[in-house]
């Protein structure tokens, strides 16, 4: 403890001039948590100090967070977490939680959240395989610890060579952001949708995604009076020239807020997440806590993290799906089981827990 209340810890703020993801989630929640761990004077925090480094674009979100902020210049986006961040940040200890971090730097910490390029190469575009293959190595030599979200990621980890098993920390996810947004609820309205008779998944293309199993579902005849409704960037147009066909009784809802996704989950049948692999897997446990079913593919992190309280299809089985949410549909004591079930293991998926977890980890560099 006492070299770490001697340097400040730096959160890496690049993540603050992108558009928001999973990742970055984590690493705006996660970091919030550790500052306010620390202005309360907890124990796993005694000694720390903790600022966010951000380039010029950042500098806005930046100033919402719940820490110091200081705009470190010159330039912007890779190049500034490449070359300025290690060349300029000091002496602090350089906490990076978005998969990758600086090169040049060696005194950092860094979050791996998954070896997704290596597991589902497919997914990522060739110029962006090629630099996470690059720099994951580079940095899980050379920075003082790394740490995953799950397990299974930090057993992918240590198998692809990346790092050995006791330089690698796990730090499960918190999930209670989603109780801290209001529910915009005139979402359900304007896609015309009726409460209790949808399904709700991602609109991703990504082959590890896998929505095209839902996709063939929601095709059988059994689900006709139901529709899923896929939220992000993808339209029906991307998943057409994707290769896959989209039923009528699917409804893309494209960018929401997290107040229009805590409303549909809220009042949607189920939350469909069949991903083929995920390093956590966030949505599913984000919708348990708000009393929405899931049902997951037991691949990846996600068995790990759902325990028993989300339901399973088989991941290239259709009518495992099909007959999943027809069993949630037609079985309201069954899937009121369920929700109580969902909302008690997801609540002990706080990022209080998580920041005491990285504090005391940090406290033994």
């Amino acid at each position: 403890m006492a070299q770490l209340a001697r340097s400040r810890l730096q959160l890496n703020g690049k993540f603050l001039a992108a558009a928001p993801t999973g990742v970055h989630r984590v690493a705006e929640e996660l970091g919030n948590a550790l500052a306010d761990l620390i202005a309360e004077g907890h124990p796993a925090a005694q000694g720390l100090a903790l600022e966010v480094l951000a380039p010029a674009d950042g500098l806005t979100r930046a100033a919402a967070m719940r820490m110091p902020a200081r705009l470190l210049g010159p330039l912007v986006h890779m190049p500034w977490e490449q070359l300025t961040l290690p060349l300029r940040h000091g002496r602090g200890l350089l906490l990076n939680l978005c998969n990758i971090g600086p090169m040049l730097s060696r005194n950092s910490v860094t979050m791996i959240h998954d070896v997704q390029v290596l597991l589902s190469p497919e997914s990522y575009r060739p110029a962006f395989r090629a630099w996470y293959r690059l720099v994951q190595p580079i940095i899980a030599r050379r920075h003082r610890l790394i740490l995953t979200v799950s397990e299974y990621s930090r057993q992918q980890i240590v198998h692809a060579g990346l790092a050995r098993s006791e330089k690698v920390a796990v730090i499960h996810n918190g999930v209670d952001h989603v109780l801290t947004v209001a529910a915009e609820p005139a979402i359900v309205a304007r896609l015309a949708l009726t409460p209790g008779r949808y399904v709700v998944g991602l609109a991703n293309t990504q082959v590890h995604k896998n929505i095209g199993v839902l996709l063939r579902a929601f095709a059988d005849s059994a689900l006709a009076g139901l529709t899923l409704v896929l939220f992000g960037s993808a339209d029906r147009a991307a998943f057409e020239a994707a290769g896959h066909a989209v039923p009528d009784n699917v409804v893309f809802a494209g960018r929401i807020s997290d107040g229009e996704l805590r409303a549909l989950l809220e009042v949607a049948l189920c939350l469909a997440f069949p991903s083929t692999t995920e390093g956590f897997g966030l949505p599913p446990l984000e919708a348990m806590l708000l009393g929405c079913p899931a049902i997951i593919a037991p691949c990846g992190a996600l068995p790990e993290v759902c325990g028993e309280a989300a339901l399973r299809a088989a991941a290239d089985s259709p009518p495992d799906w099909a007959k999943a949410i027809m069993l949630l549909a037609a079985d309201d004591e069954g899937r009121a089981r369920t929700v109580a079930a969902g909302r008690a293991h997801a609540a002990a998926y706080t990022w209080r827990d998580a920041a005491i977890v990285l504090a005391t980890r940090l406290s033994q560099l």
